[in-house]
């Protein structure tokens, strides 16, 4: 059995809706938190959905009410590339959203590069992320208390660099790892592991398009998360699905709706 919070689904229309649904949750989310406590964790993704939701954030006039210098912001995988390479996670996001915000740049924790301290030993790299989370961990953690998670989802069910029976679903110890032979180009990527995703008070999936509905059907229907990775992404006190009405399409009834407009 999958730990964490169950998942609570709201569909949306398209893919264009859902991300500006997923900017301004995002954007009333930090509000509450920043109202709450002195900073904020934020862990962002990439794909299509996920770069789409950060564009609608840069877009939406409500984002000057979020105190950005307060949020750190961190990456869940990257594509482990060199610097500013237009495929990393990290480059998209700035592009989309972070180069027009006024962020404090120790807040920005980039997954390494291959031209980065440790060149191109991913191992060692992954062991670099692995020791910034634990400068910022919560009590009795070696991780932040993440806020918000973003996870997109790939048609095969994968989240952050988490394949399929791949070596890395089944990875428990370290908070990051090197992920080798992607089935995905690249082959080389820097990923959270389980544990450290469902470390987060909330894990929201963001994912849209028919061709992701039976990955949808599978992680919600209780497929385990070695078969269907996404099955495993779980906040501990909320799990969030944020889809559009096509990868919805094959769901199941009687799942906990929340919207559906």
């Amino acid at each position: 059995m999958t730990a964490g919070a169950t998942p609570e689904l709201i569909i949306h229309r398209d893919a264009p809706l859902l991300a500006q649904a997923v900017a301004a949750r995002l954007v009333t989310k930090l509000v509450d938190v920043l109202a709450a406590k002195d900073e904020a964790h934020l862990v962002l993704t990439g794909g299509s959905v996920g770069i789409g939701s950060l564009a609608a954030v840069a877009e939406l006039p409500a984002r000057v009410a979020v105190d950005w210098k307060r949020v750190h912001l961190w990456w869940s995988d990257e594509r482990f590339l060199p610097e500013g390479d237009p495929e990393r996670n990290v480059t998209q996001a700035r592009g989309a959203l972070l180069d027009k915000l006024d962020l404090d740049p120790a807040f920005v924790h980039e997954m390494p590069s291959t031209n980065g301290p440790d060149g191109d030993n991913a191992e060692a790299a992954a062991e670099r992320y692995a020791a910034e989370l634990a400068r910022y961990a919560a009590p009795d953690s070696d991780v932040p208390e993440f806020d918000v998670e973003l996870f997109g989802m790939g048609p095969d069910g994968h989240v952050a660099s988490l394949f399929p029976e791949h070596p890395g679903v089944y990875e428990e110890e370290p908070a990051v790892i090197a992920v080798h032979n992607s089935p995905k180009p690249p082959p080389n990527r820097l990923s959270f592991t389980f544990r450290v995703i469902q470390s987060a008070r909330e894990v929201w999936v963001v994912a849209a398009g028919s061709e992701k509905a039976a990955a949808a059907h599978m992680a919600l229907s209780g497929g385990g998360r070695v078969q269907v990775p996404a099955a495993g992404a779980r906040g501990h006190v909320r799990t969030l699905w944020l889809i559009d009405r096509a990868c919805a399409a094959d769901l199941p009834p009687g799942l906990n709706r929340l919207a559906s407009p």
